[in-house]
């Protein structure tokens, strides 16, 4: 039997449609926890006790590294050594039958990295940058294999409903995680500890969250047959790199998924920065400039807010999807995006108008996100999956890279927190600018594939 005949029979299996889904939930936690609540202002709050308020890290030549601008900065060397990674990744998936084993290494790599964050404490800002890379790269490796999952578990005609869930249960998972840990923090003095302990057993908890419930996942997910077989003169590192030039060539035929591609890198970039950064912006703005300690929990509420919403926030852009189609829908999520980015710079003063943009987030970040994955998915070739969601996991969830770095160099030559969120701006009108060029049907058409309509209709 042919292997795309043996794939297209396992698709929409209720049973391991939920294991793909609970890996979501799973690694939201480190998301959630670590890279949007805690870590970040954690991490500037250690580098400013050795260093001062903006203390130099690192000078060399037009380059500089400073206590506030260490965390973005982290971010973002993280997320650049995983461009080079993940599309190498990606491709050694689609010519073996590693997939799986290669989303678990890295899922375990990445919370046992996390675990070793709760021995983050004064005096060691550079080793938690260090460990903290190591964390996001392995995050962002097993999402390259996670996501390339999704044609082979759902048709066309479910996978904005298969992802949409995905992410509205990552955000509940995300969500009841962070409802944990805000308690922890909020009564961390009542119970005896003090609130930088509490902030650690939170990351160590991020890390015990992913790993425990993605067991789940991995005894659900089938193993699927190799989508292109490994030459006989080839080991499998330079058969990678040869698919992965051919991966290239095949996007210069796929034009129109080409330029998809670079629209959802720029605006998710955009993205993937602003929540990212979101800790230590809402920390320096509203507190420190003001010389006042910023509250763990508040933090923490504000994400909790955020994922709680992003639930039915998610959903409900895949109802709209099916009204208005996946492109307008993630159009209408992307003007929202510029609304955050306006509202963050001019209007936000005050702790009740960060309450407000946490809303305003949360109902549109879902759209952006869950549509944006199922789109892609339909415009890649078959037995390309893997490789194709390794370039485009360069600007997935938490591997953002040239955002945060024009964020971080903006504050450490402004030392301005509000300079570097309007900076963003970019990302959004050009991703925008650029999905509106796309057509996207037509891309769909050339990789093969058929849209969700067609696909109903010959199920």
């Amino acid at each position: 039997m042919p292997q795309h005949r043996i794939s297209a029979d396992l698709k929409n299996d209720p049973r391991e449609i939920f294991g793909w889904i609970v890996y979501d939930w799973a690694n939201s936690g480190f998301y959630t926890t670590v890279v949007a609540a805690l870590f970040g202002d954690y991490l500037t709050r250690l580098a400013q006790a050795q260093l001062g308020d903006n203390g130099v890290i690192l000078s060399i030549g037009p380059f500089l590294l400073t206590a506030k601008s260490l965390a973005p900065f982290t971010v973002g060397t993280s997320v650049f050594l995983q461009v080079f990674l993940l599309p190498v990744l990606g491709a050694l998936g689609d010519y073996s039958i590693l997939k799986k084993k290669l989303m678990l290494l890295f899922c375990y790599g990445g919370a046992a990295a996390t675990c070793v964050l709760f021995f983050l404490t004064t005096g060691r800002h550079i080793f938690g940058a260090a460990v903290f890379v190591i964390a996001n790269v392995c995050f962002g490796a097993s999402i390259v294999f996670y996501n390339s999952f999704l044609p082979d578990i759902a048709t066309e005609d479910q996978r904005d409903k298969v992802s949409s869930r995905g992410y509205a249960w990552g955000y509940m998972g995300g969500g009841l995680l962070l409802a944990v840990n805000l308690a922890l923090v909020f009564l961390a003095e009542r119970i005896g500890i003090s609130t930088a302990m509490a902030v650690r057993l939170s990351l160590l908890s991020a890390g015990i969250w992913w790993g425990g419930f993605a067991i789940i996942t991995f005894q659900r997910l089938r193993t699927r047959p190799a989508t292109r077989s490994l030459p006989a003169e080839k080991n499998y590192v330079t058969a990678a790199l040869t698919e992965l030039g051919s991966t290239f060539k095949e996007l210069r035929r796929l034009r129109e998924t080409f330029k998809y591609l670079i629209g959802y890198l720029f605006y998710n970039d955009g993205i993937q920065t602003v929540i990212s950064v979101s800790g230590v912006f809402l920390g320096q703005e509203l507190f420190a400039a003001r010389g006042l300690e910023t509250p763990p929990a508040f933090l923490l509420g504000i994400l909790l807010t955020v994922q709680f919403i992003a639930f039915f926030g998610a959903l409900g852009f895949e109802r709209l999807a099916r009204v208005i189609g996946t492109k307008r829908a993630i159009l209408v999520s992307l003007v929202g995006w510029l609304g955050v980015v306006t509202y963050s710079y001019a209007f936000l003063h005050k702790v009740s108008e960060a309450w407000v943009l946490a809303v305003f987030i949360a109902l549109v970040l879902g759209g952006s996100q869950a549509l944006s994955r199922s789109l892609f998915s339909q415009m890649v070739p078959r037995g390309r999956e893997s490789s194709f969601f390794g370039l485009y996991e360069i600007s997935e969830r938490g591997t953002s890279w040239l955002g945060p770095i024009v964020f971080a160099e903006v504050v450490a030559y402004t030392d301005s927190y509000r300079q570097a969120i309007l900076s963003l701006i970019v990302f959004f009108v050009i991703g925008t600018i650029i999905l509106l060029l796309t057509d996207t049907t037509r891309a769909i058409h050339d990789s093969g594939n058929l849209l969700p309509e067609e696909a109903a209709t010959k199920s």
